[in-house]
């Protein structure tokens, strides 16, 4: 698939880059840091990403627990959405996301209001989300945690560790 630029000139994208034009996203600017880390860190050929929240142009799409502020739904789409920010450091730190060779380890964390469970299934989010855009490479191992609180009140936060090409 090829597009013109903004200058008129004939750009051909990625298998990557036509997964995300066809699931309708767009790699948003990669959210600030909220403390003294950086976003992503690279060693050998692995990529860790730090916890991303589900931010759009600086505030959150969603706050609270899951189970109680908002439903299991909308915590999907939380993740999602968090699982985007991932994509857009890692796109930023590689100049592509090309380079992308596998995502291996996915770590979700899920604000849940007492008695909630289902940490799995709204961390799907972000898994089928890393299948869609990468296929079978983007098949990986997972924890889904509940915990009580996460930063800015967010109800999910999502880390990744990729393999890429050197």
């Amino acid at each position: 698939m090829s597009r013109l630029s903004s200058k008129g000139i004939k750009v051909t994208m990625g298998k990557v880059e036509e997964r995300l034009s066809g699931l309708g996203i767009k790699i948003p600017d990669i959210p600030a840091p909220l403390g003294s880390y950086k976003p992503a860190s690279i060693t050998g050929n692995l990529i860790f990403i730090s916890g991303q929240l589900p931010l759009s142009e600086g505030r959150l799409l969603f706050q609270g627990k899951v189970g109680s502020d908002i439903t299991v739904e909308e915590g999907i789409q939380a993740a999602r959405a968090s699982a985007v920010n991932a994509l857009a450091v890692m796109s930023k730190e590689l100049g592509s996301l090309g380079r992308v060779k596998k995502i291996v380890k996915v770590t979700g964390y899920v604000a849940s209001a007492p008695g909630f469970h289902n940490q799995a299934n709204v961390i799907n989010g972000a898994s089928d989300l890393f299948y869609q855009v990468f296929g079978e490479d983007g098949r990986h191992a997972r924890a889904a945690v509940g915990v009580a609180e996460l930063p800015m009140n967010a109800p999910v936060e999502v880390e990744l560790i990729a393999e890429i090409t050197t």
